[in-house]
């Protein structure tokens, strides 16, 4: 688990996977998923948040804005899973 010291974070999604796949972070924080793969991907937070379709060096960022954990996943490739865990 990564402790997030600043107000805004990047996930990296390259080679299928999320990293880092876990994040703790402070209320307020802003998190940015950037695509480095060759193919499209999304990511969603059932009823919490969801990317349109991340081509190659898209990026998507959602402020957390209420503490709880906020598990996510591609919605293409539903194999690849994250978490943010939010206080």
């Amino acid at each position: 688990m990564t402790a997030a010291r600043c107000e805004d974070l990047a996930v990296m999604i390259d080679n299928f996977t999320f990293e880092p796949a876990q994040l703790a972070i402070k209320v307020g924080t802003t998190v940015t998923w950037k695509n480095r793969d060759d193919i499209p991907h999304a990511v969603v937070s059932a009823g919490k948040f969801r990317s349109k379709t991340l081509d190659t060096d898209d990026s998507y960022s959602f402020t957390f804005t209420s503490p709880g954990d906020y598990t996510y996943f591609c919605s293409l490739h539903p194999h690849m899973t994250g978490i943010i865990k939010v206080e």
